[in-house]
């Protein structure tokens, strides 16, 4: 049998609020960061050719360097969230679960 929870109360729960406050800080920042990264990369390819044409190991060149950190960005991303989730998120979704099963 489903059990009907107050969602608004949910909502309202400070460990609610803590979950998400941190969530959106994490979340916003990084995505900020990998933006602005991508940007970059795209600024300088168009105003700063002469630099990311510059060769550092055989053919490959600042723009393929640049490049490539946006995949090594990303996974260190996903790798870092996944660390965060189930040290501080998973732990307070637990705790915001025990609270609402015990009626809070």
């Amino acid at each position: 049998m489903a059990k009907n929870y107050n969602w608004d109360a949910i909502a309202e729960h400070p460990k609610f609020r803590e979950l998400q406050r941190k969530k959106t800080t994490f979340l916003f920042g990084w995505w900020a960061f990998a933006t602005v990264l991508y940007l970059l990369l795209l600024l300088g390819a168009g105003y700063a050719p002469d630099l990311f044409k510059v060769k550092v190991i055989g053919n490959i060149n600042v723009c393929y360097l640049f490049a490539l950190l946006q995949f090594l960005s990303s996974w260190g991303i996903a790798i870092y969230y996944a660390y965060v989730a189930n040290k501080d998120f998973d732990r307070l979704t637990e705790e915001l679960i025990s609270e609402i099963e015990g009626g809070f």
